[in-house]
């Protein structure tokens, strides 16, 4: 398979350093996206004729489709990973989409069930008795524990359910990866079932002792200036450290933050009188500057904790200037106007950023809309305090300081206010592009509204390359160029 002269040099042109991978199709849309501790290994492999001559379907339809790529260095494979995580929210690539059980963390999994267990790497977890151990935000970590595990108890790699001699014949893994053989009798079934009960007690953080002594053996060999095998084992000290720690490190503060949360709710309830625990709460953020770009934010919490799946953006649609308590009403309007009409479930507390006014605005939309019985507070800013009873208001309702339920309303309004500012920032952006193509001789209102439509979005054009823009139909290289230079000012 033949790929253009461009995708040629710049992978060429690759580092051998950590970062994310965008992949591009013919009309520059994002369609994979992905992380790597060497992005010249790992974009390379890609382009092999190798890779699309051997490669899974899937994999041989995307590199099919594949016609740019960008890149994106990064300090550390932990950042790339992070960061891998925030564009694929942002930008949905196809691949991404369609494959997203690929994109779960990984485990560890010890097969238990067989008369010579084996150790390996999945990322979805059956009930198949055998046991797991993980997550780990960390593939390298967990790479390296199953590697450091085959050889230090030598665990088998072979894939029959019961390796006989006959299996024994045709590998060597007990020459050249520390097997045991359990296959030709050279460790018992007893013998080899207790190396599998250390696996899983060092998995389960009871055999830290093994990290002490590679400790050790680390500093002998730089203590001998073998500075390069010292160095090897520092890494796999570090990787397999972060195996062993990291699944209770994420347990435990899961679970606080769980119980803190819940604890939250229930402090609601008590105070706001409730009939129920508000399990759902839904919260709502206007952002605008002088008036323009209104839009609003609307970010969802499931027992006390934000749950981005259910966030929504809005665009003012049917108010001009700064009015927040009119905003705020018709996002409220057509916020539970859809839930009603769709037959979906309702939250079980409503919460506005602001005082009196806008929870007024906001709760006459739900009496019109035949849910004033729909739990519904302000949270005023400045001292933090619930605004609430809107018909016969006897006091905002102040919350103790450090409190369960006081963090749970300031940080899903501090969410929203994030939300619904990013949102605005986004749109700002977008318009600030827009009147710079005008500013292009030779772009007119018909030529910019066909460039957005060949592109899709104003975001899209301007990651275009320079070749991207001067395919665009009516757009030669010269105007390409001064689309390109302009979009590129700061």
């Amino acid at each position: 398979m033949e790929f253009s002269k461009a995708i040629q040099e710049k992978l060429k042109q690759l580092p051998d350093k950590p970062g994310c991978y965008l992949m591009r199709d013919r009309d520059g849309k994002i369609i994979y996206i992905g992380k790597a501790a060497s992005l010249r290994k790992r974009v390379q492999s890609y382009f092999r004729k190798h890779t699309h001559r051997t490669a899974q379907p899937k994999i041989r339809s995307l590199i099919s489709s594949i016609a740019d790529f960008d890149i994106v260095v990064l300090k550390s494979e932990a950042e790339a990973i992070l960061t891998e995580g925030k564009l694929i929210k942002e930008f949905r690539p196809h691949y991404n989409t369609l494959w997203k059980d690929d994109k779960r963390f990984q485990m560890i999994r010890v097969d238990v069930q067989h008369p010579f267990p084996t150790i390996a790497k999945c990322r979805i977890k059956k009930n198949d008795g055998a046991v797991y151990f993980g997550p780990y935000t960390s593939g390298m970590a967990a790479k390296v524990a199953v590697e450091f595990l085959e050889r230090r108890f030598g665990l088998r790699r072979c894939r029959p359910r019961e390796p006989d001699a006959e299996t024994y014949k045709h590998c060597s893994n007990d020459i050249i990866a520390n097997c045991s053989a359990p296959c030709i009798g050279k460790v018992s079934p007893e013998e080899y079932r207790e190396r599998i009960d250390e696996v899983c007690a060092f998995l389960r953080g009871e055999r830290m002792e093994m990290l002490k002594e590679l400790r050790a053996e680390m500093e002998r060999m730089a203590a001998d200036l073998r500075f390069e095998e010292a160095a090897a084992l520092r890494d796999m000290l570090m990787h397999l450290h972060n195996a062993v720690k990291e699944k209770a490190k994420v347990r435990k503060t899961s679970k606080m933050k769980q119980d803190e949360a819940r604890r939250g709710l229930k402090q609601l309830q008590q105070h706001l009188r409730l009939p129920e625990e508000p399990r759902v709460i839904e919260c709502f953020d206007i952002s605008n500057i002088s008036g323009t770009n209104s839009v609003a934010g609307m970010v969802c919490a499931v027992d006390g904790v934000p749950y981005p799946n259910r966030y929504r953006r809005f665009r003012i649609k049917t108010v001009e200037g700064a009015d927040d308590p009119r905003s705020m009403a018709e996002v409220v309007r057509r916020r539970y106007a859809r839930l009603l009409h769709e037959n979906k479930p309702l939250p079980g507390l409503v919460m506005v950023d602001g005082g009196i006014t806008q929870l007024r605005a906001a709760k006459a939309e739900l009496v019109a809309l035949g849910l004033g019985d729909l739990p519904i507070v302000g949270l005023a800013k400045r001292y933090e305090e619930i605004v609430w009873d809107w018909e016969n208001n006897a006091g905002n309702l102040v919350l103790p300081r450090h409190s369960a339920e006081l963090t749970v309303v300031t940080r899903l309004r501090d969410e929203a206010h994030r939300f619904a500012i990013t949102y605005h920032r986004e749109l700002r952006r977008q318009r600030i592009m827009e009147s710079r193509l005008d500013e292009i001789p030779g772009i007119g209102a018909a030529k910019k509204a066909m460039l957005l439509k060949h592109f899709g979005s104003i975001a899209r054009l301007g990651r275009a390359t320079l070749e991207q823009l001067a395919e665009a139909p009516g757009i030669g290289r010269k105007t390409a160029e001064l689309i390109r230079n302009e979009l590129d000012k700061k």
